[in-house]
This record gives structure tokens, C-alpha cells and sequence, in this order.
């Protein structure tokens, strides 16, 4: 059976980490369970240990010590440096998703000066240890490697660093294995969607679809466009059995439409054409039909995230927020304002931070989103013009076709 730790963690990649580490420092390292037991098993046993066994009580057992030393590097969240009941040195160092341990790292033993009289005396005091037994245990702590205190702080900061950021990246391995199942899982309740509705194999690609998903990148409502796109996956691969060539070739031309899409949304033209480059490439190297969807699912995300590629981390973010908003509430009376407090910024300083971020005012930008879904409904459906620019978000026909004529040099009714 598989240990639980090795499904969120690379059990090959983990290894030439901790053998990284060992060439490094020349001391023992190894993976423990979450109750503190060894998943690789020491096929060369430390002497020392082996002797000490003997005499150690239940309680100083070494799974018991280590899991009590992780426990306290848990609550620390970082290592932490110990001495064992047999006197020797370690370093432990939790691996943890928040509170919930899967295991740890322990390096050791070592000591931090060399054996003398004191520390088999001590060992004498508090264990029925025979004097034949002692002495073996003094001749064997010689081949214990000795560091500094400075040595083993240093070493103790360089298991952080070469740790600590382990978990974090094994979940984000883990979510991305659940987002291609629930992917798949959207893609095959489409598949039978069209099985159910469609009765040949010949029926015309969804062009409306298509032009959704790309004002759903453009307006930033990234959630929406990755449903779209699964919906189209599941025609493709429908229509055309999940041949692989054909798959790929509607991929490049998808990339190539939303790559355009972002730059006219305000995307740095520079940044997508690079970023578009390298996911033809993707698409070009792939190899199966599911890392393709994937990948695709990316190319959606990593477009519709573009317009905010500027600007810091924090600000981002609360862009993000704000764009997330307005696709979701675009048909409905917002206002600088409304929107201002959703993100929980001064209208005035939103407004200019707006501005600032997108390169649009909050107003432009909103009719822009407002527009972008008028030319979807005006191009797929049958609805009249007042109904379309109230579906909208416009309160009257003549405001909507100024707007409209403004933004796309035509008409509604000449657009239609």
C-alpha cells in the first residue's frame, strides 16, 4: 500500500532531495510517516542505536521522539533542533498542509562536540546500561558525524529552504490532478449532452459558443469561459472521436482568437504574443487528448488574466475582484460606487486605480463588457434591439446605440 504522504508528494522527486541533501552535508536524512515511523526503512542502522535500543524505555523509543520533536516543529512551523533520550542530535522538520501533519523530515544523528565521559555517564545514570555495554556505546558514538552549533544552525535553515516550500507545491500537483478530473468529468457530461441531442456526427461547430467563450475572456469571468470551453471540448471530441490531430488543430486556432481577444481587451501585446508562442508549442508537443484540454484550460485563464498583468501583486488582485464583479452584475444598475465598496476602496481612489490598472475608466470599461455581450446576442439571437441593450444593462434603445456605435463604428441594427 502506497503511504498517504507519497500521494500529495513526489516520492522520486523527494528522493533527489534528500539525497541533494546528504551529498551536501554527509548526514543521515530520511522521511518519516505522520506517526513517526521511517517510509524507507534504514538498511545500514546506526551502532549506536542499535545498542541504546536495548535499554530505552517505551517512552524514548524513537518513533515516540521524533513524532513529539515534529509535533513541536509543527507548532513552530519551521525546524527544530533536538537532542534524543540517547543523547544524540537532530533536526526535524514538519511537513504540513495548515494544521494537519503528513510526515516529516529528519536529519541525524549527529553531536555537537565530541563524546567524552559526561555524556556516557549521564546515559549511566538515567539507564540500566551494563560497563561492557558503555564502553561499546563510547567506541560507536566516534563514528557519529560531529558539527558545530553553528554548523547545525545553518544546516537546520537549509532544510527550511529546501523544504519548505515542498507541500505548497505537491498541493498545487494535487489540485491540478483534481482539476483535470473535474475537467474531463464536465467534458464527458457534454460529450453525452450532444449524444442526446445531436443525431449525426455532421452537424455545424457551435460558432456562437466560440464567440462566448472570447467575451467571456475578454470580460475577465474566467469560471464561465473554462465551462464554454469544456462545452466546445465535448462537440470536438464528439464530432471527430477524439482523433488528436484534428483536436490540436482547433486548439491552435483557439489560442490564436483569444491571444487576440486579450490584446483588444488591453493585454500587453508583447507579454501575449510571447505567452501565445510558447502554448502553440504546448499544444504542438502534446501527446493525449487530456493534457491538451488542460492546456487549453490554461491558455483561457493565463489570457483572461493578462489585461491585469501589470501593476503589483495587491492591486491585482483587487482588480480581479472588481472585473470578476462587473461580468457577473454587467446587466444589472452598478455604479462606480457599488462597485467601489464591493472591493472595500474609496470610490475616488478606486476610480483612479481603476484607470490606472486597466487602462480604461470604470465607465468605459463597463460599457465595453456591456457591448462585447450585445454583439454576441445581436450575432445569435432573435431578440429585438431595446431588448437586447436592456438585457444588457442599458436603461433606453438610443443611449445603447450611441454607445454601440461609439465602440464599434456601426449601428445595432447595421452590426445585425
Amino acid at each position: 500500500m502506497i503511504p498517504y504522504l507519497y500521494t500529495i508528494v513526489e516520492q522520486n522527486r523527494l528522493q533527489e532531495m534528500l539525497d541533494a541533501f546528504h551529498c551536501c552535508t554527509n548526514l543521515a536524512i530520511q522521511v518519516l510517516d505522520d506517526k513517526g515511523q521511517p517510509l524507507k526503512p534504514d538498511t545500514a542502522p546506526c551502532a549506536y542505536c542499535e545498542i541504546f535500543r536495548k535499554y530505552a524505555k517505551t517512552s524514548d523509543r524513537c518513533e515516540h521522539t521524533h513524532l513529539e520533536a515534529c509535533k513541536y516543529a509543527t507548532a513552530l512551523g519551521e525546524t527544530y533542533i533536538f537532542t534524543c533520550p540517547a543523547g544524540l542530535n537532530h533536526i526535524v522538520f514538519p511537513l504540513m498542509n495548515k494544521t494537519t501533519l503528513f510526515g516529516s523530515i529528519l536529519v541525524g544523528p549527529f553531536l555537537m562536540d565530541h563524546p567524552d565521559a559526561i555524556m556516557l555517564s549521564e546515559l549511566a545514570r538515567r539507564y540500566p546500561i551494563p560497563t561492557d555495554d558503555l564502553l561499546e556505546l563510547y567506541d560507536e558514538a566516534q563514528n557519529v558525524p560531529v558539527i558545530s552549533p553553528h554548523t547545525a544552525g545553518q544546516v537546520s535553515k537549509l532544510l527550511y529552504y529546501l523544504f519548505s516550500n515542498l507541500m505548497s507545491e505537491s498541493r498545487q500537483i494535487f489540485q491540478e490532478k483534481q482539476e483535470r478530473l473535474h475537467q474531463q468529468a464536465q467534458i464527458s457530461e457534454s460529450i453525452q449532452m450532444y449524444k442526446n441531442h445531436i443525431l449525426d456526427t455532421t452537424s455545424s461547430y457551435p460558432l456562437e459558443k466560440e464567440k462566448d467563450l472570447i467575451t467571456k475572456v475578454k470580460n475577465g469571468n474566467i469560471t464561465e469561459a473554462k465551462g464554454i470551453l469544456n462545452d466546445l471540448l465535448g462537440y470536438v471530441l464528439f464530432v471527430d472521436g477524439g482523433k488528436l490531430d484534428t483536436i490540436k488543430s482547433r486548439s491552435l486556432e483557439l489560442c490564436t482568437l483569444l491571444s487576440r481577444a486579450s490584446i483588444e481587451n488591453g493585454g500587453a501585446s508583447e507579454t501575449v504574443l510571447r505567452l501565445n508562442t510558447q502554448f502553440i508549442r504546448k499544444i504542438a508537443d502534446c501527446t493525449s487528448y487530456e493534457a491538451l484540454c488542460f492546456i487549453l484550460q490554461e491558455i483561457v485563464e493565463t489570457f483572461s488574466n493578462s489585461i491585469l498583468s501589470h501593476g503589483n501583486i495587491k492591486n491585482r488582485e483587487i482588480m480581479k475582484k472588481a472585473i470578476s464583479f462587473i461580468s457577473q452584475h454587467y446587466s444589472e444598475p452598478i455604479s462606480l460606487n457599488y462597485v467601489a465598496n464591493e472591493v472595500h476602496l474609496n470610490p475616488a481612489y478606486f476610480s483612479t486605480l481603476f484607470k490606472k490598472e486597466i487602462g480604461l475608466s470604470f465607465k468605459e470599461y463597463l460599457n465595453h463588457v456591456r457591448i462585447e455581450e450585445s454583439k454576441r446576442l445581436l450575432a445569435n439571437s432573435n431578440f429585438s434591439i431595446i431588448d437586447i441593450a436592456i438585457a444588457v444593462g442599458f436603461e433606453d434603445q438610443s443611449y445603447f446605440s450611441k454607445v454601440f456605435k461609439k465602440y464599434t463604428g456601426m449601428t445595432p441594427k447595421q452590426f445585425r
